[in-house]
C-alpha cells in the first residue's frame, strides 16, 4: 500500500518502522512542527521526524492542515491509505474522506474505553489491570470510528506509564501491520463502538498530578504509576514541591490525618492516606534536585515523623 503516515511522539515510531519493514511504501510522513526543548530551547524535531529521515520519503511539518493550505500536498501524495498514530491534531473531513482505504488510527486503549488524549495514563490511574490497542477507521468524532482489530496487554502492579507505553507501542506496531493486511485482502469486519461503554481519557493537568492524601493508598499509588516518569505526581514537603517516583501500598493502617508521615526507615517513609490506608514512598524528587531513592535522600536530609505532606 501507498501509505501517508501521520504521527508525532515516540509511541508512533514503532508503527512507522513496522509498516516500512512489512514492505509498504511510505510515500509521505506528516508530523508536528519542530518545538523548542530543554534549557537552551533548541528547536528539536519530533521522534517521528527523526525516524523518517532514515527512510526514502517526503516529510511534512505543516502548521496548518486545512484544505486551502494542505489540500494540494495531499493530492500530490495521493496515498492509498492514511495511518494516524498520535499525530496531535484533529483531521478535517477532506483528509478523512480522501484515501481509497480511508484513514486508520492506532489508539492506545481497548475502545470504547479511554477515548481521548491520555489513554495510557488514565488506564493506570483508574487501576485497570488490562489495557490494549485498537485499530479503527477514523471519522469526525473523537475516537468514535468503527473498530478493526484489538490486542490486549496486561497492566501489572509494577507497571508505570513508561513500561505500559513501551508495551503498547510494540503491540500497536504489530496490530497496524495485521490491520493493513486484512484491508488489502478484504477479510475484515468493522465493529461499531458501543457509546454507552465509552469513557474519556482527558489530558493530564497540574491538578491531575496533585496528590490528594484523602484518597486511598491504592488510588494514590495508581496515580504515581500512571504519571511516571512524566510529568510525575507531586505533593509538598516543608514548603517545597516533592515529586513521587515509586511507591507501594502498605499493609499498615493508620487513623491519623491523611498526609501525615507516620514512620521513616532507612529506605522509605510511610504516609497516612484515606480509608485508614498507608502508602510507602520509595523514591522522591525534591524541588531543585534529581529523582532519587529515599535511602539516598536521607543521607544529609531529614524526613520527620508527624510532619504533613501537602500543606
Amino acid at each position: 500500500m501507498r501509505i501517508m503516515f501521520m504521527g508525532t511522539p515516540d509511541f508512533a515510531v514503532s508503527s512507522l518502522i513496522a509498516l516500512k519493514e512489512a514492505g509498504h511504501e511510505i510515500v509521505a510522513v506528516v508530523t508536528m512542527p519542530d518545538k523548542p526543548k530543554g534549557r537552551g530551547h533548541k528547536m528539536t524535531h519530533t521522534p517521528v521526524y527523526e525516524a523518517a529521515v532514515t527512510m526514502d520519503t517526503e516529510i511534512y511539518t505543516p502548521e496548518n492542515i486545512k484544505e486551502d493550505y494542505f489540500g494540494d500536498v495531499l493530492k500530490k501524495i495521493n496515498p492509498d491509505i492514511i495511518v494516524v498514530v498520535a499525530y496531535g491534531k484533529i483531521l478535517p473531513e477532506y483528509i478523512l474522506n480522501y484515501p481509497k482505504y480511508g484513514c486508520v488510527n492506532v489508539h492506545a486503549s481497548l475502545l470504547p474505553k479511554y477515548r481521548g488524549a491520555a489513554p495510557i495514563q488514565r488506564s493506570i490511574i483508574e487501576g485497570e489491570t488490562v489495557t490494549g490497542v485498537t485499530t479503527m477507521y477514523m471519522e469526525k468524532g473523537l475516537d468514535t470510528g468503527d473498530m478493526l482489530l484489538k490486542s490486549e496487554v496486561e497492566i501489572t502492579d509494577e507497571d508505570n506509564y513508561k513500561t505500559v507505553h513501551d508495551k503498547l507501542a510494540q503491540v500497536g506496531a504489530e496490530l497496524i501491520v495485521k490491520t493493513l493486511s486484512a484491508l488489502q485482502s478484504g477479510i475484515y469486519n468493522p465493529e461499531k463502538q458501543d457509546d454507552s461503554m465509552a469513557c474519556y481519557a482527558h489530558m493530564i493537568t497540574k491538578e491531575t498530578a496533585t496528590i490528594d492524601w484523602t484518597k486511598s493508598a491504592r488510588d494514590i499509588h495508581n496515580l504515581i504509576r500512571g504519571l511516571f516518569p512524566i510529568p510525575k505526581a507531586f505533593t509538598t514537603y516543608s514548603g517545597k514541591i516533592m515529586k513521587i517516583g515509586t511507591s507501594s501500598v502498605s499493609s499498615k493502617t493508620s487513623s491519623v490525618n491523611p498526609g501525615t508521615i507516620i514512620e521513616v526507615t532507612k529506605d522509605s517513609f510511610f504516609v497516612s492516606c484515606g480509608d485508614n490506608s498507608v502508602l510507602e514512598i520509595l523514591s522522591i524528587q525534591i524541588e531543585g534536585k534529581k529523582m532519587m531513592k529515599v535511602s539516598e535522600f536521607l543521607i544529609g536530609n531529614d524526613i520527620l515523623v508527624n510532619s504533613c505532606l501537602g500543606e
